[in-house]
């Protein structure tokens, strides 16, 4: 594990101007390390982070068991929200999406971000299943929506209580959803292209979408690179141009391309 890249990673996100952390996100690598490497590696962030900004720690699996447990594992108090995915792979149905949650509910001391991605866990959560649990649950606070189903996400704004916050999980689709009615998003771009990712948010949220195009067609391509191997690969490639870390990956995952690794750089020179 590379903690100086990680906490050069950290202050170049900050100094980005990102608005809070989110600390062992799935999509990342989180799923090839051991319980002790994650709560190190969360360890690390909080250390370098210093209370700078919010942390969220992703907490999430496909054992309501074992996520329960995990509570007991780190440092709750140090943290401000947990990110908990929907189980993936087992596909349970949306009655056994409720329940889970419902057990986490009862067990979490810290407000929950629900993280709904189907085409990671199998199974879609649908927007009659996460306003229920936003309405019967008070730490249930937001959503992370990464369906891709922008009807979905039009049924999450109109339907949603009072203060229940959803976030993009789409980078190529947040200024549309923010458009909709979204509040921000969670998300891998910020990590690479933290300054223009952010102004492009910001300019979404106060509805300056004539500034918030421009900022997305400008990072379009280069967001649709970092995807074009899988995350964290295109990701780790524009980290590795930037002088953040290096372009190594545990296995499964693996290394970008050269050709990738050449069209990310050609991006990256023209990127101003």
């Amino acid at each position: 594990m590379d903690f100086d890249a990680l906490e050069k990673l950290v202050d170049f996100v900050i100094d980005g101007g990102v608005d809070y952390l989110t600390a062992l996100g799935t999509t990342a690598e989180t799923p090839t390390l051991s319980k002790e490497e994650k709560l190190e590696i969360l360890n690390c962030i909080l250390a370098k982070n210093n209370k700078r900004v919010p942390v969220v720690c992703g907490m999430g699996g496909n054992s309501t068991q074992d996520v329960i447990q995990q509570f007991e594992l780190y440092p709750m108090d140090q943290l401000d929200a947990i990110l908990s995915v929907s189980p993936y792979y087992n596909k349970p149905t949306q009655t056994g999406i409720i329940a889970h949650y419902k057990e986490i509910s009862k067990n979490s001391t810290l407000p929950i971000i629900l993280y709904n991605v189907p085409g990671r866990t199998g199974s879609n959560m649908l927007a009659s299943t996460t306003l229920q649990l936003a309405n019967e649950y008070e730490n249930i606070v937001a959503m992370k929506e990464a369906s891709g189903n922008m009807a979905q996400c039009m049924e999450l704004v109109s339907g949603r209580p009072e203060g229940f916050v959803l976030l993009s999980g789409d980078d190529n689709l947040a200024m549309p959803q923010i458009a909709c009615g979204f509040d921000g998003v969670i998300s891998v771009a910020a990590n690479c292209f933290p300054q223009d990712f952010c102004r492009l948010i910001k300019h979404s949220m106060d509805h300056e979408f004539n500034h918030a195009q421009q900022l997305h067609y400008k990072l379009l391509q280069g967001i649709d690179l970092l995807f074009a191997e899988g995350n964290p690969t295109g990701a780790k490639c524009v980290l590795l141009e930037l002088g953040i870390c290096e372009n190594i990956l545990r296995l499964p995952m693996m290394a970008a391309s050269s050709s990738l690794q050449e069209r990310i750089r050609a991006f990256l020179q023209q990127l101003t």
